[in-house]
């Protein structure tokens, strides 16, 4: 499907030329192999060659209402026909329309956002938010964390892709996670939160502008926070006045079940995050949230941020229609149904392979972590690191036209919100004889 007047390219010419003239991100350039795709349809992908891949990661937790419906295609040709682009100082019909929608799905009093150009800028103005509205500079974040890679966001990263970028900005403080690397069960609420406790009173409230928090954590393992951890969060910010931003760029629009996953919890943050899903990576689109207070605030305040495509109209048009999508398919339902369809999957596989040592879910996001010992519990891989099993498994998928993301021992489990049963039992089936090679390591 390339430009009707040349002949389209073979997956050989499409990786050369772009490995010749193009930067690929977290990559050692030299040992770059990527796939070449052509089209993507629902959930599946194929390459210029006909080759049919599962997309069993959502690409980057993102596409969420699948590839290429047409609703929201319509819906982007439609605004790029009537008005591509004004600067953000000028109001138009798709600015006003989306914004009311969204002021409707957020929870509680969250009825103004800021729109970026996606996760990481979000995550740059919840920083310059909490720091204005405050007045204070600290910022508290975990280490089992990954916010973006501009610099405000990498800092708040905890995971190693943070070190080959300090010095970042000042004022980031780390707090306990919920989970240690390399142990099956999280700590419990109290535990975490009495560790929160003891750094805002270490690093002085007075000092502290805001807590980040992804709120279920995404590329670091699929963490979900146990129940109280959220709420004592929010108490712990009201009690000594700082701010709690949640991170929902993955862990939004449905992903987990519910339109945000705070709504699991019942928990209202003070700012909150999102991306991805806002527009199902159709276009890039990011946005901040924040409560009637921090709202009224920039009444009288200067905000001083500002992007040159915040607010672009075709990326407004494509949430606008993605969001119509996911009311009119009930995709956070189908987030509900299917998501207890993969759990069973988890179940069935961790009875059955004695390499599954872990699994997390909670709707459709999941995990499967691997191990090669249960007594003492033994992760597939070192901290930060591969193994020779997990580069079979990789390969493995790889051939057999599977795509999930894999990190460390883990492997992600995050289909688009529109699956069903048979698609999902299609990748699981994948994964099942790719386990077996895994299973050759364990120990016990």
């Amino acid at each position: 499907m390339g430009n009707s007047t040349e002949p389209g390219m073979t997956s050989e010419e499409i990786v050369g030329l772009s490995r010749a003239h193009t930067l690929f991100s977290w990559s050692i350039q030299g040992q770059l192999d990527p796939i070449a795709i052509d089209h993507a349809k629902g959930v599946y992908m194929w390459t210029p060659e006909g080759k049919r891949i599962i997309d069993f990661n959502s690409q980057l937790m993102s596409v969420n209402i699948g590839h290429s419906d047409q609703r929201v295609v319509d819906a982007i040709a439609e605004q790029a026909a009537k008005l591509q682009f004004v600067q953000p100082a000028f109001a138009t019909e798709i600015r006003a329309r989306l914004g009311q929608k969204m002021a409707q799905i957020l929870p509680g009093d969250m009825n103004k956002v800021f729109f970026t150009l996606g996760g990481a800028e979000a995550i740059e103005n919840a920083i310059k938010l909490a720091r204005h509205y405050t007045g204070k500079h600290k910022l508290l974040a975990r280490y089992r964390a990954y916010h973006g890679a501009t610099a405000g966001a990498m800092t708040l990263t905890g995971d190693y892709r943070r070190w080959a970028n300090e010095p970042g900005i000042v004022g980031v403080v780390r707090y306990p996670d919920t989970h240690r690397w390399g142990e099956k069960e999280p700590r419990s609420a109290d535990e975490a939160l009495n560790g929160l406790e003891d750094v805002i009173k270490y690093e002085g409230a007075q000092t502290i502008a805001a807590i980040f928090l992804e709120t279920v954590v995404g590329t670091n393992g699929i963490l979900i926070p146990p129940d109280g951890y959220l709420k004592g969060v929010r108490d712990l910010c009201d009690k000594y006045g700082i701010l709690m931003v949640a991170d929902e760029v993955m862990a939004g629009f449905g992903r987990t079940g519910k339109w945000f996953a705070v709504d699991h919890w019942n928990v209202v943050p003070d700012l909150m995050t999102m991306a991805k899903g806002l527009t199902s990576s159709y276009l890039p689109l990011g946005a901040v949230a924040m409560r009637d207070s921090i709202a009224e605030a920039m009444n009288t305040k200067m905000f001083y941020g500002g992007l040159t495509y915040s607010s672009h109209p075709m990326s407004l048009a494509a949430a606008l229609a993605t969001i119509r999508v996911y009311e009119e398919d009930d995709l956070i339902g189908n987030s509900v149904r299917m998501g207890e369809k993969m759990r069973a999957w988890h179940e069935k596989l961790a009875a059955k392979h004695p390499s599954v040592g872990a699994h997390r879910s909670i709707g459709l996001f999941g995990i499967l972590d691997l191990v090669r010992s249960h007594n003492p519990w033994t992760p597939m891989t070192p901290f930060n690191g591969t193994s020779d099993e997990m580069k079979a498994i990789g390969k493995f998928f790889r051939e057999e036209g599977l795509y999930v993301m894999m990190a460390n021992n883990s492997v992600h489990t995050n289909p688009p919100l529109c699956i069903n049963e048979a698609e999902m039992d299609e990748a699981f089936a994948i994964i099942d004889r790719a386990l077996d090679i895994t299973d050759q390591a364990v120990k016990d």
